[in-house]
């Protein structure tokens, strides 16, 4: 495939396409690049994600270098979850570092290396990359969070201190037929 109809399908006028022609292709040249862009949809673990649509600040330094462009900085955004122990709604706010190297050729980058289309680069991969490995897999709404009573589901944390559930474990539900508190001792089995 071409370069020319490669470039073709990167639209320069999306938040996450960065374009690099003020660069050239002269090693040691650079360029920052500061902008808030809204969050796509995909950014997402089981109990955390970013809201669709909420700001995403980019601060990037994009290098020429020989092989091809080093964007590297930090992609800050605030997250939405819910805490792993209680299931209270939780906000807070991620910081993730980015370094990727863009080569300017396929057929002599990497196997894994990305490469530039034109002079357009597509970070949404390795920015949605960087920013969902940095989420917390367990997030809580507080460190001494002592989350739910596993008998009625309440929060701990509101429950009065002496709360208990008298709830016999079915293994021995058998055995409570046996005896009772009104019946007395048996003379065979002693006081």
């Amino acid at each position: 495939m071409s370069t020319a109809r490669h470039s073709a399908r990167l639209d320069p006028r999306a938040p996450l396409v960065l374009d690099t022609r003020e660069l050239g292709r002269r090693p040691g040249s650079m360029r920052r690049v500061q902008r808030t862009v809204p969050a796509p949809a995909d950014w997402t673990l089981e109990l955390v994600r970013v809201p669709t649509g909420s700001d995403v600040e980019l601060d990037l330094r994009l290098e020429s270098v020989m092989d091809g462009v080093l964007v590297s900085g930090t992609i800050r955004t605030e997250v939405a979850a819910e805490c792993g122990r209680c299931l209270e709604p939780v906000r807070d706010a991620v910081v993730a570092d980015v370094q990727e190297l863009f080569a300017y050729d396929r057929a002599e980058a990497e196997d894994e290396a990305l490469v530039l289309e034109g002079d357009l680069i597509d970070l949404e991969p390795v920015a949605r990359d960087t920013v969902v490995l940095s989420l917390p897999l367990n997030p809580v709404c507080r460190d001494d969070c002592s989350g739910l009573c596993p008998g009625c589901g309440g929060r701990v944390a509101e429950l009065d201190p002496g709360h208990a559930h008298d709830e016999t474990d079915p293994r021995w539900a058998s055995l409570s037929a046996l005896t009772t508190d009104d019946s007395p001792a048996s003379p065979e089995m002693g006081s």
